[in-house]
């Protein structure tokens, strides 16, 4: 059975931050805490997105109101899925088990040799 590495979007909420790097700082870290020690092999990133108009990439943080919605992106290999769908459901179960009440959505899923 192939092994695949998915990658999800998350949309995390964080409240009472002034700045975007503090959002940043805060996503990370909550996320964090509740991923480990259990899920330590998934990785939590900031996501990326692209200006619209001039196409240039910037950090995925919308602040308003010193409340900011963070992007960030979870990464997990999942070993011996039936097929790319079956590892996307096992890392969306997995991850959403601890991160609950967090919107999360597949990105991408590659198979790898290990």
């Amino acid at each position: 059975m192939p092994n695949y590495h998915v990658t999800l979007e998350a949309a995390w909420l964080v409240r009472d931050v002034k700045t975007a790097d503090d959002a940043i700082g805060v996503a990370i870290s909550e996320a964090g805490k509740r991923l480990n020690p259990k899920l330590d092999y998934v990785e939590v990133d900031i996501g990326t997105t692209f200006c619209p108009s001039c196409k240039e990439p910037f950090s995925s943080v919308f602040l308003a109101a010193n409340t900011a919605i963070v992007g960030l992106v979870l990464e997990m290999k999942v070993f011996d899925a039936e097929s790319e769908e079956h590892a996307a459901r096992i890392s969306k179960s997995v991850i959403g088990r601890a991160l609950r009440d967090v919107p999360l959505d597949v990105v991408d899923v590659q198979p790898f040799d290990e």
